[in-house]
């Protein structure tokens, strides 16, 4: 690859999405993550954090919640963390079922198109330097000029099965139902679209991170 290029991954709840962005690195070369999804993650933790509605969030503009929780994006061991106020939000915070809740349904009532654009102005910013691995909903509406736009998916029962690992104390009958409402608020808020040079990838036969990253290489480094 001898231009930086953006890849877009994108997919279904509890795909291992976040783990296959990050064995990407070890693969693609001069590489780092941004982890938007986390961005709205990190507004999400601050909400609950300071006491706002979700409903006093009706349409609110997300840059506007990005500057008064005074967000800071870094990127540390190719990776990029989140700050509010000047604190690092831990990625087990960050990724809590609660909050993973949450999130579906804040993203879903805000007001995107600011906060698009300043997603897409940190992918401009890195795409300088290095090849940048976007992660989150609707990587295609913020970055329309990418290089790969990936969508994962896999079965019900596998998607439980991996969920589980990441919150081992949840029994399966709560995780089944969290999976299925979080899709379909996704869907409602129409994340889920796919589009012509959308490359799908179902990773329901894979029985690693491992193995589903081997499966996205083969659609990149070909």
């Amino acid at each position: 690859m001898s231009e930086n290029i953006v890849i877009g991954i994108e997919g279904l709840v509890g795909t291992g999405k976040t783990s296959i962005c990050k064995k990407l690195l070890d693969y693609i070369p001069n590489t780092i993550v941004l982890h938007a999804g986390n961005i709205y993650r990190a507004i999400t933790c601050q909400i609950k954090k300071e006491n706002l509605t979700k409903e006093s969030l009706y349409q609110i503009d997300l840059k506007k919640l990005f500057e008064k929780f005074e967000i800071e994006i870094k990127i540390e061991n190719r990776e990029s963390v989140v700050y509010a106020h000047g604190n690092k939000i831990e990625e087990e915070e960050l990724q809590s079922l609660e909050n993973s809740m949450a999130v579906s349904e804040v993203s879903g009532i805000a007001n995107n198109s600011n906060a698009y654009k300043l997603v897409e102005s940190y992918i401009n910013s890195y795409k300088k330097d290095y090849n940048v691995i976007f992660s989150g909903r609707d990587t295609k509406k913020i970055y329309p000029d990418l290089d790969y736009h990936i969508f994962i998916t896999a079965n019900l029962e596998k998607r439980i099965e991996w969920k589980k690992k990441q919150y081992e104390k949840i029994s399966d009958d709560e995780i089944r139902k969290n999976i299925i409402k979080r899709d379909e608020l996704q869907k409602k808020s129409g994340y889920y679209n796919t589009y012509e040079d959308t490359i799908i990838i179902d990773v329901s036969e894979c029985n690693s991170i491992e193995e589903s990253t081997k499966l996205v290489l083969k659609h990149i480094l070909n």
